[in-house]
């Protein structure tokens, strides 16, 4: 998420009250996840572990609760609780905004395009040219639907990122500030559901076609002509490169890649990166033509023992 305007350092730390490393006037751009962080960008770290994935990311300011040596060109912001104060600037740059109207004023609607009844636009909403978008669909704010898109009856654009942090008392949820982005030519089905990402986009490919109830996860990048059959759930911050297809009912883990025109069968579990160019199947996931091999030979166990007797 890209801020408004350039703020420096000392604002930032003002804002949730944290002591600061580095010049007052250290130049701040925005805030990102760490695998769409750019310079200019506050990440946040909270755990040992991720310190030097952190400070050695492309962002040049690190919200982290530990004083640690911060790194030539950087600045860092030392706060008690990173993750409370991550939501603190997401709630600070892109809060909550009530509507009580079905489509909000501030929303932009191409030429041609077609909403109908019982649907709802928000705030700040870009849909381009000839869009068809059916009955009692849901488009959350800021959300960005290029030309020539259909979107079937009951589908939500734009939920919260399903990511959260274990508390002794509960979870807490971190905020969702990026956006669904859907390029031109795509089709989506009936009840499928796309969440926003955590501060950067979820987006969907030119050309890409979806099925009815289909699940994409926050800050997932859908490449262009794809084919996602019914009932297919894909988690957060997953790659699916150009003109892959998608079966019924594959689930996916997340922070992989698929790889350009891989076949996914149907029930499959992809639970590592795969290659482009072949097809998948079973899981734990295989080349389909390995996995029906397999699954020929241990059909043949009960005859293999009965000659071993």
């Amino acid at each position: 998420m890209k801020f408004t305007k350039t703020h420096s350092l000392k604002e930032i730390a003002q804002i949730i009250n944290c002591e600061f490393v580095g010049e007052d006037n250290f130049p701040v751009l925005g805030m990102n996840e760490i695998h769409v962080v750019e310079p200019g960008d506050i990440v946040f770290v909270d755990h040992p572990k991720y310190y030097d994935k952190a400070l050695q990311s492309a962002a040049t300011i690190v919200l982290i609760n530990k004083q640690v040596d911060c790194p030539d060109g950087k600045a860092l912001l030392i706060s008690d609780d990173p993750f409370r104060d991550f939501n603190k600037l997401t709630n600070h740059f892109r809060p909550f905004t009530f509507s009580n109207v079905s489509i909000a004023t501030s929303a932009q609607i191409g030429e041609g395009t077609v909403i109908q009844p019982n649907c709802f636009v928000g705030n700040h909403v870009k849909i381009g040219k000839n869009c068809l978008i059916h009955a009692n669909v849901s488009i959350y704010d800021h959300c960005v639907i290029g030309d020539n898109v259909v979107i079937q009856a009951g589908t939500i654009l734009g939920a919260d990122a399903f990511y959260y942090k274990k508390r002794p008392d509960g979870f807490d949820q971190l905020l969702s500030g990026g956006r669904v982005v859907i390029e031109d030519n795509v089709g989506i089905g009936a009840l499928c559901t796309i969440d926003r990402g955590v501060t950067g986009d979820t987006t969907i490919g030119a050309g890409t076609k979806i099925d009815n109830q289909v699940h994409v996860g926050h800050d997932t990048v859908i490449g262009k002509k794809c084919l996602i059959a019914a009932q297919t759930g894909i988690a957060g911050c997953v790659v699916i490169e150009d003109e892959v297809t998608l079966w019924g009912q594959v689930g996916t883990t997340s922070g992989i890649t698929i790889g350009t025109k891989a076949v996914v069968m149907g029930q499959t579990g992809v639970t590592k990166s795969i290659e482009g160019g072949k097809t998948y199947f079973g899981t734990p996931i295989e080349e389909s033509r390995e996995k029906l091999k397999q699954l020929a030979n241990i059909k043949k166990i009960p005859e293999i023992i009965e000659k071993l007797k």
